[in-house]
């Protein structure tokens, strides 16, 4: 079974894309071991020697909800993927404000997660020291700058995904297509569409 991980931040709509994919694609039996680490756009843009966003006192746009989903992910597993889309769906289909705690506490209830219980989690530190390491890896391993990278045994590539799965079937032939890409095409360094057919 091959393994690769994906990088995600709930302010990014191709991060959303992506995840969904991948998200509906094991749904429909693909047969990926997948690992989902966050990145966080907002420490991208801090200016050198400014304290890390996952130790700042009032975190910037996007961080409180990445420990959010770290704390679903790391301590409640099994309701991992429909909290990460959730949280997606706050953002990208209700415009809400992911620096809001109730904005939150809805997201991950609507997935069936007891919302004191990740706002714990995320209070006793250990979520922000999971973004540390989710992003300080993807920086310093692999020279991550954006959302979504996909990892692999082979390369580290970025990806943009236009439109969400049409439905299982579609993520999976998606997925399968660009982790072939992804590993199996190694003299592809950049595909890029002048403009965008809509």
């Amino acid at each position: 079974m091959s393994r690769f991980t994906i990088t995600f931040d709930y302010l990014c709509p191709f991060a959303r894309n992506a995840s969904e994919v991948v998200i509906r694609a094991l749904e429909a039996g693909t047969p990926y071991e997948v690992d989902f680490r966050a990145f966080s756009l907002s420490q991208t843009h801090l200016e050198e020697g400014t304290r890390p966003v996952w130790e700042a006192e009032r975190p910037p746009s996007g961080v409180l909800a990445l420990q959010w989903g770290l704390a679903v992910r790391d301590e409640l597993p099994d309701r991992f993927h429909a909290a990460h889309l959730a949280l997606f769906a706050a953002r990208h289909d209700h415009g809400q404000d992911l620096n809001d705690p109730e904005v939150l506490r809805d997201a991950v209830a609507a997935a069936g997660v007891e919302p004191d219980e990740v706002e714990k989690l995320v209070a006793g530190g250990k979520p922000a020291g999971a973004l540390a390491a989710d992003h300080t890896w993807a920086v310093d391993g692999h020279r991550g700058f954006g959302v979504p990278t996909f990892v692999t045994g082979q390369r580290a590539v970025f990806v943009r995904l236009m439109q969400r799965p049409a439905g299982p079937e579609a993520a999976r032939s998606t997925l399968e297509r660009l982790i072939a890409m992804v590993d199996d095409w190694p003299d592809l360094n950049e595909f890029k569409a002048t403009r965008i057919p809509r």
